[in-house]
C-alpha cells in the first residue's frame, strides 16, 4: 500500500450538532405579536440598547409607542404579579428579535472583523461556547436531540465536569434575575459545551 490510508468518517455529518437557529432583528412597526418579546431600542447612526422585553403596543394622539421594559423588572412583574414603570417609546425606535431561518451551509473563513450598517440593530450569528472568551451570564441555547432551548443564562465559565466533559452549568432566565432580586441561588444544570451556543 503505497497511499494514505482513506478516512473512514469522510462521508459522514460532523459529530457536533447543527448550530441553532440565529436571532434577526426586525422593525416593531410590522406585524410582529410584541408582548414579551426581546427588544432593542435606539436610533440608526447612533446605537442600540438591549436586554429588554416590550409589552403590547399603546396609541396616544395618534401616535404608536411600545412600553419597553429591562428584562429583569419584566422577569419580577411576571413573577411576582407586580406593575412596574415601563417608559413608552416610539415604535419606529423599536426592533425585535425573532428567530430566523437556519443557514444552508456553515460559512468558513470570515474575517473577524464585521462591519454593519448603522441604519438598523443586527446580531452577531450563534457562536460555539467553547470558541468564545467568556460566557458566564451570557445567553445561550442547549441544542439538543429535543431541540433548542433557549432562555438560558450560563452560570459558570467552563471547567472539566464529572465525567470528564468540559461543561458549562445553565440555569433559567427566571431563575438568573431571581438570583439577583432576591439573593436566591438558581439550580443549574450541567451541560457539555459542545451542545452550548452563544445566541
Amino acid at each position: 500500500m503505497t497511499g494514505p490510508l482513506p478516512d473512514p468518517f469522510a462521508d459522514q455529518p460532523d459529530w457536533a450538532p447543527l448550530p441553532p437557529r440565529p436571532i434577526e432583528i426586525v422593525p416593531a412597526t410590522g406585524r410582529v405579536e410584541l408582548r414579551g418579546r426581546r427588544v432593542l431600542v435606539g436610533l440608526p447612526g447612533l446605537g442600540w440598547r438591549g436586554d429588554l422585553r416590550a409589552d403590547d403596543r399603546v396609541v396616544q394622539n395618534s401616535r404608536t409607542y411600545v412600553p419597553v421594559i429591562p428584562e429583569q423588572e419584566w422577569y419580577r412583574a411576571e413573577s411576582e404579579q407586580v406593575e412596574v414603570f415601563a417608559p413608552l417609546v416610539p415604535v419606529e425606535r423599536v426592533w425585535v428579535e425573532t428567530l430566523g431561518n437556519r443557514p444552508s451551509a456553515r460559512v468558513i473563513g470570515i474575517s473577524s472583523v464585521n462591519l454593519v450598517s448603522l441604519d438598523a440593530p443586527v446580531h452577531r450569528a450563534p457562536t460555539p461556547v467553547f470558541e468564545a472568551d467568556a460566557v458566564t451570564g451570557r445567553r445561550v441555547v442547549h441544542v439538543a436531540d429535543s431541540g433548542e432551548q433557549r432562555e438560558l443564562r450560563a452560570v459558570t465559565e467552563t471547567y472539566s465536569g464529572t465525567d470528564g466533559d468540559i461543561c458549562v452549568r445553565v440555569t433559567p432566565e427566571l431563575e438568573w434575575y431571581r438570583w439577583a432580586w432576591r439573593g436566591q441561588p438558581p439550580t443549574t444544570l450541567e451541560v457539555p459545551v459542545h451542545l452550548l451556543w452563544i445566541e
